[in-house]
């Protein structure tokens, strides 16, 4: 079943509002028996003895958005969702701060823990979007909590 593109790109962090009200949503959905959530959150790494303060994404939207819609297709069609979502953030992300979110619904767990594992996989490998860290002594250029 083709599902109609979605938004997937927010600027900044993906705030635990916007996941709370995501999920909310699903509660008038009957036919839901499960979800499965990942939330992908940067680390506060240590490379080359530099404090990582967060990671700054971009993404080839033109490229990346079909490549995502594939991929929900696909997921669609290999496990018996209800629905699903992927959101990812662009720009700054601080350490500590969410910026991948990926939401699957079912009749039952199985397919959904295994469709949100499925579809985090295919993000990582597959989507045009790339994280380049930022360290402590690079911070003053960012625009932190914006």
């Amino acid at each position: 079943m083709e599902k109609k593109p979605k938004k997937v790109f927010i600027v900044g962090p993906i705030s635990a509002a916007f996941i709370a009200d995501s999920i909310a949503k699903h509660s008038s959905k009957k036919d839901i028996g499960a979800h499965g959530i990942f939330l992908g959150q940067v680390r506060n790494d240590l490379i080359d003895g530099k404090e990582v303060v967060g990671i700054n994404y971009e993404c080839y939207a033109a490229m990346a958005e079909p490549i995502l819609q594939v991929i929900r297709e696909d997921c669609f069609a290999q496990f018996n969702l209800t629905c699903l979502h992927i959101y990812h953030s662009l720009g700054m992300v601080e350490t500590g701060q969410i910026c991948l979110f990926v939401f699957t619904s079912s009749k039952h767990r199985k397919a959904a823990l295994e469709a949100c594992d499925y579809l985090v996989e295919r993000v990582k490998k597959e989507v045009p979007i790339w994280g380049k860290e930022v360290f402590i002594d690079e911070s003053t250029h960012w625009k932190i909590n914006q």
